[in-house]
């Protein structure tokens, strides 16, 4: 019994030395409270030691407290275990085993941010803001972040049962849906749809995802691209850093992108634009929608507040939090919520959202519908064909470039965007300026 106590006291010491450096930040007054409760909370960990039922290892007993503590602040703060940890830094290359969905707690329910394009769960059609209510036979009432990414993640190819609400339908549906290694494409679609109107999707901001949008800036560029639409409907966010250097390529050097309040001034920060090379000056239109979250938030805003683009679709998430991942010395970890993000004039992101300067609402026409607009697109790249009417040979990747550009140009959030910049033409036509595709070295600001 003395040797349990003693382990149990000596697990307890070392979990105190972790936090020495935290405590020393606190004043007098909490730090004398936080010594009290810890007396409690040692009391309470070698009575379980004691007489608890079964006999637990005190690594055990301390990394559960440290999941209820962490999971009692907000659904975005998690203590790792070591594999958990490793998991997480595995999440930011780009390539991990799952379904392809990026969730979150939200009002105390396991919620769906977005489904991945080209994942097992897009497939299958999940949504954005889908309730996951089952994971197999299991409730998913109080279930942490940790422990639903556990039940989620599997070998690949393995199927996984999964039952959401569907709230703006009131209905509950159930699927099956069969694990696989998700790649995730940060840039797609590179284009130009029409009148020299350049077109990227930004799936996810992760660590190359900076390198691989500048590479596409680059492609329109030489294909005298005027005018930009940015697609990040359906992206959850993902590095900071990624995301804030991605939004420097619009923004001049000294503007702000972003600032983060916390409750000691040393989270408070400013983060300003350095860029003073290659900045893109043309008109852009930025797409969102409900699954845009986080780093999509940040860009959208940065871009609204400083009047370098026209923000259209639909309010986005509202992830506006800051999480700090603080290794710990036995190789778990925390992720903390330290600091909120906050737009350029000062408007909090978290809970509230990106509201579009141009509400619209994305329409899915029936696929027995052929209206005229359709018509038009078929029209377009009937006239694409050799003058001679002889068929155009494409490869694999042309081919897959031209079916992208003919959903693209039948999806009605799209079409309004590409509205706004003819529009935009048109005004600085009107206001005797010259209009973009005439003159490249002209900023538009909007």
């Amino acid at each position: 019994m003395r040797k349990q106590y003693f382990i149990a006291f000596s697990t307890l010491l070392a979990f105190l030395s972790v936090t020495t450096l935290a405590i020393s930040q606190i004043d007098r007054k909490t730090k004398d409270d936080l010594y009290s409760q810890i007396e409690l909370y040692s009391y309470t960990l070698t009575t379980i030691q004691a007489d608890y039922v079964d006999e637990l290892s005190p690594k055990d007993l301390i990394y559960g407290s440290l999941k209820g503590m962490l999971a009692t602040l907000d659904p975005h703060s998690q203590f790792l275990d070591p594999e958990e940890y490793k998991e997480l830094k595995t999440e930011t290359q780009g390539r991990f085993g799952g379904l392809g969905i990026e969730i979150s707690i939200r009002d105390g329910l396991l919620t769906i941010i977005t489904p991945i394009e080209g994942t097992p769960a897009w497939e299958a059609g999940l949504k954005s803001g889908d309730r996951i209510v089952k994971i197999e036979d299991e409730l998913t009432k109080d279930i942490t972040l940790g422990d639903a990414v556990k039940k989620l993640r599997g070998k690949p190819g393995a199927p996984i049962n999964i039952t959401v609400l569907r709230e703006e339908d009131i209905k509950i549906l159930e699927f099956t849906i069969v694990r696989e290694i998700i790649h995730i494409q940060d840039v797609k679609d590179t284009q130009i749809l029409e009148e020299g109107i350049g077109y990227i999707r930004l799936t996810e901001f992760r660590e190359d995802s900076a390198k691989e949008f500048r590479k596409a800036l680059d492609d329109l560029i030489k294909q005298d691209a005027n005018s930009l639409i940015v697609d990040l409907r359906n992206n959850p966010g993902g590095l900071l850093n990624v995301a804030i250097k991605i939004t420097e390529e619009f923004i001049p050097d000294g503007q702000t992108i972003v600032s983060t309040k916390g409750r000691r001034s040393a989270q408070d920060n400013v983060t300003k634009s350095t860029n003073s090379n290659h900045l893109i000056d043309w008109p852009v239109v930025v797409l969102i929608n409900e699954g845009s979250a986080s780093g999509s938030e940040i860009f959208a805003g940065a871009l609204k507040d400083n009047k370098r683009a026209i923000i259209l679709g639909a309010q986005s998430f509202g992830k506006g939090s800051v999480q700090s991942v603080i290794p710990l010395p036995d190789g778990s970890g925390l992720r903390l919520t330290t600091s909120k993000y906050f737009t350029p004039s000062g408007v909090s992101i978290h809970g509230t959202g990106i509201t579009p300067d141009i509400i619209v609402k994305r329409f899915l026409p029936k696929k027995e519908e052929k209206d005229e607009k359709a018509e038009k697109i078929e029209e377009v790249f009937e006239n694409e064909k050799l003058k001679d009417d002889k068929e155009i040979e494409l490869t694999d990747e042309e081919k897959k470039l031209k079916e992208s550009k003919e959903r693209l140009l039948g999806d009605n959030q799209v079409q309004s965007a590409i509205s706004v910049l003819k529009g935009i033409r048109v005004f600085s036509n009107f206001n005797g300026t010259s209009a973009p595709e005439e003159s490249k070295d002209e900023a538009v600001t909007l």
